[in-house]
C-alpha cells in the first residue's frame, strides 16, 4: 500500500472510531438520563400505592385515599403534552442537547424536593397541593426528555441499526423501574412510614449530578446540524398539527395498549394484588424485579428484531399478545399461586409490552422530518400517556364496581390493545427510511 493509501485509510479508520465513541457517548447519555428520569417517576407511582394514602390524605376512607394517591400519580400525565410542546419546539429550533440537559434538571430537583415535603400531619392541606405542584412540574419535564433522548440517539445511529440502539432509550424505563423497585423492596416495609420512603427520593440529587455531567459531553446530531437556517421552523408544533396530523394520531393509538399494560403491572398492581388478591408488597416488588430484569435483555433483542424483519410485524406481536393475554394475565394473578403470578408480570412486561416498547424510537422517529422531528415524536408520544396515567384510577375504580372482580379491566386492556392493532395495520414500514426524507411515511 502507498503512503497516499496509508494515509486515508488512517484518515478512515479514525473517522469510524470517532463516529462509534460519539455513538457510544449519545447511546450512554441518553441510557443514563432516561434512568433518571423514569426512576424518579416510578419511585413515586410505588411510594403513591405503599404510604402516599396514609401520609397525605388520611382524612379519606382507604378506597378514596388510594384513588386520591393515584390522582397525584396521573397529574402529571397532564403536562407532559406541555412539556413536548415547549422542548420539542426549541430542541427542533435551538438543537436537541440543550432541551436534554434543561429537562433533566428540572426532573431532577422536582423529585429532589418532593423527599422534603412535609405530610399531611405537619402542615395540612397544603402537603398535598405541594405534592400536586411538584409532581406537574415533574410531568413538564418528562415530556420533553423521551423525544429529545430518542431524536438524539436515532440521529446518531446507522441506519441498518436504529431499531438496536434506539431500544436503549427504553432500557432507561426498564432501569429506572428496576432501580426504584429494588430500594422499596429492600427497605423495610415498617420504617417507610417513618420516613425512610423520603430517602429514594432525596438520594436522586446525586444520580441527576452523574446524568449532568454525562449531558454535558454530548454533541449536537450531525443531521441536525446540517439544517439550513432556512429549514429551521419558527413554529415546529403548528408544522406538525398542519401536515403531520396523522402520523401523531397513529403514534398515540400504537401506545395505547403497551401505555395501559405498562401502567397496571407498575401503578396499580401493587394496591389490586396486595388488598384484593391477598399478596405481599414484597411478592409483587419481586415479580416487577423479575419482569425488568428479564426486559434488559429483551427490549434490546426486540430493538435488533425490528431492524431484520421491520418495525410493523414486531410491534403487532407484542400488541396481539397484549390483547390475547389481556384475560389470562388476570386469571393467573387471581390464582394466588405465586408461580402463577410471576409469569403473569415477567411475561406481561417483558415480552407484551416489550415487543410495543422498544420498537418506538425508532418507529416513531422515522415518521418525521428532522426539522419537527423533537415535537412531532414528542407530542404522539406523550398525548397517550395521558390514558396511561389515568390507568391505575380506572382499574381501582372498575374492581370497586365490579365487587372485586378482575374482568372489567381485562376487558378495558383488551379494548386497548386492540386499538394498537388497528393502528400498527394502517401504519406503513419505516425500516430503512431515510431520517431527511419526507415526513409521514409510516402515516400514508
Amino acid at each position: 500500500m502507498n503512503m497516499s493509501a496509508t494515509v486515508a485509510a488512517d484518515r478512515s479508520m479514525g473517522g469510524a472510531n470517532d463516529r462509534n465513541q460519539k455513538l457510544r457517548t449519545v447511546v450512554g447519555s441518553s441510557l443514563i438520563g432516561t434512568t433518571i428520569e423514569f426512576f424518579d417517576f416510578f419511585i413515586y407511582g410505588t411510594a403513591a400505592a405503599l404510604v402516599f394514602p396514609k401520609l397525605f390524605f388520611p382524612t379519606l376512607s382507604p378506597l378514596v385515599g388510594i384513588l386520591a394517591a393515584y390522582a397525584t400519580l396521573a397529574i402529571p400525565f397532564l403536562t407532559r403534552p406541555l412539556g413536548a410542546i415547549v422542548f420539542g419546539n426549541y430542541g427542533d429550533k435551538l438543537g436537541r442537547k440543550k432541551m436534554l440537559i434543561l429537562s433533566l434538571m428540572i426532573m431532577g430537583l422536582a423529585t429532589f424536593a418532593i423527599g422534603l415535603v412535609p405530610t399531611y400531619e405537619s402542615i395540612g392541606v397544603a402537603a398535598p397541593i405541594l405534592i400536586i405542584v411538584l409532581r406537574l412540574v415533574q410531568g413538564f419535564a418528562l415530556g420533553g426528555e423521551w423525544g429529545g433522548a430518542t431524536t438524539m440517539v436515532v440521529e446518531y445511529a446507522p441506519p441498518a441499526r436504529r431499531g438496536f440502539f434506539g431500544s436503549f432509550v427504553q432500557l432507561g424505563n426498564v432501569l429506572g423501574l428496576f432501580i426504584a423497585t429494588l430500594v422499596f423492596a429492600l427497605l423495610p416495609k415498617d420504617t417507610l412510614l417513618d420516613g425512610w420512603w423520603r430517602l429514594p427520593f432525596l438520594a436522586s440529587i446525586l444520580m441527576l449530578g452523574v446524568g449532568l455531567v454525562i449531558r454535558s459531553k454530548i454533541e449536537e446530531t450531525p443531521i441536525f446540524a446540517q439544517l439550513k437556517t432556512s429549514e429551521v421552523r419558527r413554529t415546529p408544533i403548528v408544522d406538525v398539527l398542519r401536515h403531520h396530523k396523522k402520523a401523531v394520531l397513529l403514534a398515540m393509538g400504537m401506545r395505547t395498549g403497551e401505555i395501559v399494560l405498562g401502567w397496571l403491572v407498575i401503578g396499580f398492581l401493587l394496591t389490586y394484588a396486595t388488598k384484593t388478591v391477598g399478596f405481599s408488597s414484597n411478592d409483587v416488588l419481586y415479580a416487577i424485579l423479575g419482569a425488568s430484569g428479564l426486559g434488559l435483555f429483551t427490549f434490546p433483542l426486540f430493538g435488533a428484531l425490528s431492524d431484520r424483519i421491520g418495525r410493523r410485524p414486531v410491534y403487532l406481536i407484542g400488541a396481539v399478545i397484549a390483547a390475547v393475554f389481556a384475560f389470562p394475565f388476570f386469571w393467573l394473578i387471581d390464582a394466588k399461586v405465586p408461580a402463577l403470578f410471576f409469569f403473569a408480570i415477567i411475561f406481561g412486561y417483558a415480552i407484551a409490552l416489550g415487543a410495543m416498547f422498544s420498537v418506538q424510537p425508532a418507529f416513531f422517529s422515522e415518521a418525521f422530518d428532522t426539522n419537527v422531528r423533537y415535537t412531532g415524536v414528542s407530542l404522539g408520544y406523550q398525548l397517550a400517556n395521558v390514558i396511561g396515567g389515568l390507568t391505575p384510577m380506572i382499574a381501582t375504580s372498575l374492581v370497586a364496581a365490579a365487587g372485586g372482580k378482575s374482568w372489567p379491566i381485562s376487558t378495558f386492556l383488551a379494548l386497548a390493545s386492540l386499538i394498537t392493532v388497528g393502528c400498527v395495520l394502517l401504519s406503513r414500514e419505516t425500516s430503512g427510511s431515510s431520517l431527511a426524507s419526507r415526513a409521514g411515511r409510516a402515516s400514508r
